[in-house]
């Protein structure tokens, strides 16, 4: 087998998740999954540094996203815009992982191990956004509120997101749940029918 697979990454992802899906995620081998995509466990290792990587290998990507749309917000935002501001941004990286995203919530869903993961992944997107709203001169504790109120409507919205079927897209989703939240803050009933509970 050549060095070079087309694709390799994205038949590994495809592979291990349908066999996380059929035999557990703790059943499912290295060798398994390598097998399954036609590669090998070489190439495997070349992409990700243990089968657990496969779920959590965007990761990077999501931080660097919300980490340069808080450096691009414009310089008079609010933390809390700026926030609203690096959720957006990374609406889009959602827009067509829709059942990929189901079938990985399943399986982290489904092993406490991989929940825990998910919750450790969560808290360094909070860190980073909290550094970056520090660079922007935002002191603490407002960086860190604000970089929490972010995850937590990241985090509502996305398992909202990923429960519904013809569902808005994540952004909207986002967008409602940061606008609940605001009426909360305010001393509001957030309604859960309306887009915009503010309006």
């Amino acid at each position: 087998m050549g060095r070079w697979e087309p694709n390799a990454r994205g038949r590994l992802e495809e592979a291990a998740l349908d066999l996380y899906i059929e035999r557990g995620f703790e059943q499912t081998t290295v060798a398994e999954i390598a097998k399954r995509a036609g590669l090998t466990e070489r190439t495997f290792f070349r992409h990700f540094a243990d089968k657990r990587e496969v779920l959590f290998g965007g990761s990077g990507e999501l931080q660097e996203r919300l980490v340069d749309a808080v450096t691009a917000a414009p310089g008079a935002a609010t933390p809390i815009d700026t926030i609203t501001a690096a959720l957006e941004a990374v609406g889009t990286l959602f827009a067509d992982r829709h059942e990929k995203s189901q079938r990985r919530q399943s399986v982290i869903s489904a092993n406490p191990e991989l929940q825990e993961r998910e919750l450790i992944k969560l808290a360094r997107l909070s860190r980073a956004l909290a550094d970056a709203l520090r660079h922007r001169g935002v002191p603490d504790p407002a960086a860190s509120l604000a970089a929490e109120a972010g995850i937590t409507v990241f985090r509502v919205a996305f398992e909202r997101w990923i429960a519904g079927t013809g569902r808005p897209d994540l952004t909207a989703l986002m967008r409602e749940s940061l606008d609940q939240l605001k009426a909360v803050t305010a001393g509001q009933a957030p309604s859960l029918t309306s887009s915009n509970p503010l309006g």
